[in-house]
């Protein structure tokens, strides 16, 4: 590599997060893309898309606090190309499978390898960026999951009617392997970083004395923070609204709202477009009100508080309601906005010091996740027996609870809580 300093090279690291993310729901949404037509082709019900479901998040709950001790451990650089190639492997493999037990079989693997993500990303942010710039850094990667998301519909949609579903899964599994040839030569530690300016280094550092130095502290420690069960908690709340969200928005469309596949390819990448925004825009509103003046801590539950209290109950209630289609799609925009504005991915990079941001996004993930599972077989039950309405009310109800938690449990975000390391 060139020893010339790249200009700004932190926004591209998170420019390239960003696409990772991307890869990661671009690869676990073809699925999701695909289900009515897997469905009809290998016979199954909406019982077992809920099992296959079920199959990948109890593995990637399972995998999320793993996969974070791991990165903790190997690094971002190494995490990621480890992860990046597991997942992009078993999504290929969705391609060859042919009956339920072999897609839950994938679905499992593709749940192993791709919560690493997660805790990697947060980590890399909070090697790159000081307090001030973490949010909006954040959701600039996080934004990636509304993008692959986004992505998947039309993409995913337009191979699958030109060359067949089992084609879809390996095309989208091997752009994984594209973007590992970016992320090898260009990431290194900014410590380490050969094209990272003396200006920008100083900027990275500048807030180093108010995070403890890398001294190794205990996982039990971590657990018995209040700080720590804010974060779970605030995932366990959230994520199964987020899993809802990516998981069974397509087949919203096409159950309750009559959307054929060539539909879903057209239009339903509308509320993902606005859940890219809404990442970016929960990172750039706190970071705006920091400029005027706001703490971290008042700016961000501000945000929160308004989502939590007001926006997410009022599109929850109208999607239900509305009766033409377009209506639909735009009071989906609206959650989906919101969902991803509240940033909950965000809280442990605001809390904790930096060598174990990796740890704590690992725990909460896992849980996290563990809830998601336990949740996508009652919402095939409840959709099967009833409608969507119950499902969209309660997730009204978890964001109403996920804030209250954070501000009880996190008093100061924006603060890095001081631990005490080993004896």
């Amino acid at each position: 590599m060139s020893r010339k300093p790249i200009p700004h090279l932190r926004w591209w690291i998170a420019v390239l997060l960003c696409f990772s993310t991307s890869l990661n729901y671009l690869d676990r949404q073809t699925f999701s893309v695909l289900a009515d037509t897997i469905q009809r082709d290998l016979h199954l019900t909406t019982t077992d898309y809920g099992r296959i479901t079920f199959t990948f998040l109890m593995s990637y709950a399972i995998m999320y606090v793993i996969g974070g001790r791991l990165i903790d451990y190997l690094g971002c650089r190494v995490g990621f190309i480890v992860f990046v190639s597991a997942w992009s492997v078993s999504n290929m493999l969705h391609g060859f499978a042919s009956t339920l037990t072999q897609l839950r079989v994938c679905r499992g693997l593709l749940g192993a390898a791709e919560p690493a993500n997660f805790p990697a990303g947060i980590k890399a942010v909070t090697e790159w960026f000081p307090m001030r710039e973490r949010a909006l850094a954040v959701g600039i990667f996080n934004s990636g999951t509304a993008i692959g998301s986004a992505i998947s519909i039309p993409v995913v949609s337009w191979i699958a009617l030109r060359w067949g579903w089992q084609s879809a899964f390996v095309v989208t599994g091997a752009l994984g392997f594209v973007w590992l040839a970016a992320w090898v030569p260009l990431y290194r530690a900014p410590q380490d970083h050969p094209r990272l300016g003396d200006e920008e280094r100083a900027l990275i550092f500048s807030e180093a004395h108010a995070e403890p130095a890398g001294t190794k502290i205990p996982f039990i420690r971590l657990l018995a923070l209040r700080e720590t069960w804010g974060c779970v908690a605030a995932r366990v709340l959230t994520d199964p609204v987020s899993y809802f969200l990516f998981f069974w928005t397509p087949k919203y469309f096409q159950q309750a709202r009559g959307f054929d596949l060539k539909q879903i390819g057209s239009s339903v990448w509308i509320p993902f477009v606005a859940l890219t925004i809404g990442g970016l825009a929960g990172g750039a509103i706190p970071r705006l009100l920091v400029g005027c003046g706001w703490t971290v801590n008042r700016a961000r539950k501000t945000v929160m508080a308004a989502i939590s209290l007001a926006l997410m109950p009022l599109f929850c209630f109208a999607v239900t309601r509305v009766t033409s289609p377009a209506a639909a799609l735009a009071v989906m925009a609206g959650i989906m906005f919101c969902h991803a504005c509240w940033l909950n991915i965000t809280l442990p990079a605001e809390v904790f010091p930096k060598q174990v941001v990796g740890t704590v996004s690992g725990v909460a993930g896992a849980i996290g996740a563990l809830a998601g599972a336990v949740t996508q077989l009652h919402i095939a039950s409840v959709v099967e027996r009833l409608s969507f309405a119950p499902i969209f009310a309660g997730c009204a109800i978890f964001y109403f609870l996920a804030y209250l938690v954070v501000h009880l449990l996190i008093p100061r975000l924006g603060i890095i809580r001081q631990i005490k390391s080993a004896a």
